[in-house]
């Protein structure tokens, strides 16, 4: 019980340090359109690759993975001395996950959750992480869709856990997660079914202004 108090506070500043939107930030700095107004509206790195601007979309990549990563791997590091036990480090990167999901500073209107999965994963146990990027990295070359990538990543990494690694208590961490991400692609999934999916690299169609007339008939 001693330990609940200090388990629960590392996984409220995980969640705060999820809940920053870097896809919104990096795009607002960079003088780039909010994320959130083209393509999939999603705020995460392969929506910022269809602005066109890849420094924007490596970016913002690299920071939604660390975001995930340094919360699992402080606690790994501090935790102890606190008395919180390896364990509770996977819960402390489910709820870095959280944030990216549901951001506190953005409405709660967040994205899919990809590369913040892939950093809790990569602090974890790197082993895994890297099984599940590879995995993730092979579906993409091999179709062109991001989404199939992350849904066949989401579906093996709980197995490979299981499979090589046992089923420790981090592997619910790692179920939810991957449920999680398999539900925020639901749209995607419908889109791949019905063979409307964008492909990685696609840029966003622009925005077509309203027509005058329609413009004229709102104004009513």
């Amino acid at each position: 019980m001693n330990s609940l108090l200090p388990t629960l506070l590392a996984m409220l500043a995980g969640y705060l340090v999820g809940s920053l939107s870097f896809a919104v930030i990096i795009s607002r700095l960079m003088g780039l359109a909010d994320p959130r107004s083209y393509g999939s509206k999603n705020p995460g790195a392969t929506n910022v690759l269809r602005s066109g601007n890849r420094a924007a979309a490596v970016l913002t990549l690299a920071f939604d993975a660390l975001k995930g990563y340094l919360p699992v791997l402080l606690t790994l590091i501090y935790g102890p001395r606190w008395g919180i036990g390896e364990n509770a480090a996977a819960f402390v990167g489910l709820a870095a996950f959280a944030g990216h999901l549901w951001p506190l500073y953005f409405r709660f209107q967040g994205g899919k959750g990809v590369a913040t999965a892939a950093g809790v994963l990569l602090a974890l146990n790197p082993w895994l992480g890297l099984a599940t990027l590879v995995s993730w990295v092979i579906v993409a070359a091999f179709f062109r869709y991001s989404s199939l990538a992350s849904l066949v990543a989401a579906a093996f990494a709980p197995f490979y856990q299981a499979l090589i690694w046992g089923a420790e208590p981090a592997l619910l961490a790692i179920i939810v997660m991957s449920l999680l991400l398999v539900w925020r692609h639901e749209g995607n999934i419908r889109k791949l079914l019905a063979g409307t999916e964008s492909r990685l690299g696609q840029k966003a169609q622009p925005v077509k202004p309203a027509h005058p007339a329609h413009r004229k008939g709102q104004s009513r």
